[in-house]
């Protein structure tokens, strides 16, 4: 039975976790980062991707001075060739991965369509849908043959409704939602799980260095709930994704907008 302690500012606990292995791309930085913080808590050990190794690092010497298991796993997940390799590395070092966290992307900065152009448009969609594909394509034949695990993908507002962003990133946090959906329908008779997260604003570096406390209060005030996302309640979700509470729950998207989203 799983069991939920915030004592302290503590994430949740689900003593299930304990001992199952964990990659998430994306992980060195933001939601990414306090994912693997979370699962770590929880005693998973976690495989830390990303492309800053300093920023990987950090997360990593983190975790283990909290007594947690992280290993860093480099590479760009647009990459097959990088996504291959991280796998070897990561089951060198930890074993099989069970929780597989597609975290990676974020490339949506406004841009009119008609400035948006093919190279960028191409870039947006490498990074934002097809590393979500490499880096299940490569995971999937271990999940399905240890018969058993969870994919968490990662989508956004702007894939659920028309937003700000550009839309070919748009384009591929919608096609992130439909992947899962078809993926969960797929792969669900070998045990494995597909769910998906669809946050709306959370609070990164980026808001703290460019956005003025007055800028953020006005920006809270348009969520039903009152406030900004923040990076761990993401992760939190993810907990509960991971771990056997969800045991009968896959093919969601979770909108975690503060009723922003409310479909």
């Amino acid at each position: 039975m799983e069991v939920f302690s915030e004592a302290g500012g503590h994430p949740p606990r689900y003593p299930g976790l304990a001992g199952k292995v964990a990659l998430v791309t994306g992980g060195s930085r933001g939601i990414g980062a306090a994912t693997c913080r979370a699962l770590a808590a929880n005693g998973v050990k976690v495989a830390v991707n990303g492309r800053d190794q300093a920023a990987i690092d950090a997360v990593v010497t983190e975790i283990a001075a909290e007594g947690g298991t992280a290993v860093a796993a480099p590479g760009d997940v647009a990459d097959e060739a990088a996504v291959r390799s991280m796998r070897d590395t990561v089951e060198h070092a930890l074993g099989p991965v069970e929780i597989l966290a597609t975290f990676a992307g974020g490339q949506g900065t406004p841009v009119p369509t008609t400035q948006l152009g093919l190279d960028q448009w191409r870039s947006v969609i490498e990074s934002d849908l097809t590393s979500v594909y490499l880096t299940v394509a490569t995971f999937l034949p271990a999940l399905i043959e240890r018969g058993g695990g969870s994919i968490i993908t990662m989508s956004s507002t702007a894939g659920r409704q028309p937003s700000g962003a550009n839309a070919a990133y748009a384009a591929a946090k919608a096609g992130v939602v439909m992947f899962t959906k078809h993926l969960a329908n797929e792969v669900g008779r070998h045990g494995i799980r597909v769910n998906c997260l669809a946050p709306s604003a959370v609070l990164n570096d980026r808001m703290r260095r460019f956005m003025s406390a007055e800028q953020l209060d006005e920006m809270a005030g348009a969520f039903p709930l009152g406030r900004i996302g923040q990076p761990d309640d993401v992760a939190q979700a993810v907990l509960y994704l991971a771990s056997n509470a969800s045991s009968w729950v896959t093919g969601v998207t979770l909108d975690l907008t503060g009723g922003r989203v409310i479909v």
